[in-house]
């Protein structure tokens, strides 16, 4: 499919409103499956750190 102009592309033919949607929202969950496991083992890591230390400082 081609677009006559940058504005023909954002408005898809009058469907543009649900297929830039449809992409944000599919970056918005790609963005999160990415990001949530770093999140939680960067959180596990602090965890266990803290955890060692007050284990050794209890020895």
């Amino acid at each position: 499919m081609q677009f006559d102009s940058w504005t023909d592309l954002i408005d898809m033919g009058g469907h543009g409103l649900y297929v830039w949607l449809s992409y944000g929202f599919a970056l918005l969950v790609l963005f999160f499956n990415v990001v949530k496991p770093w999140w939680q083992f960067n959180h596990t890591l602090r965890t266990l750190a803290k955890k060692i230390q007050r284990e050794g400082n209890s020895q």
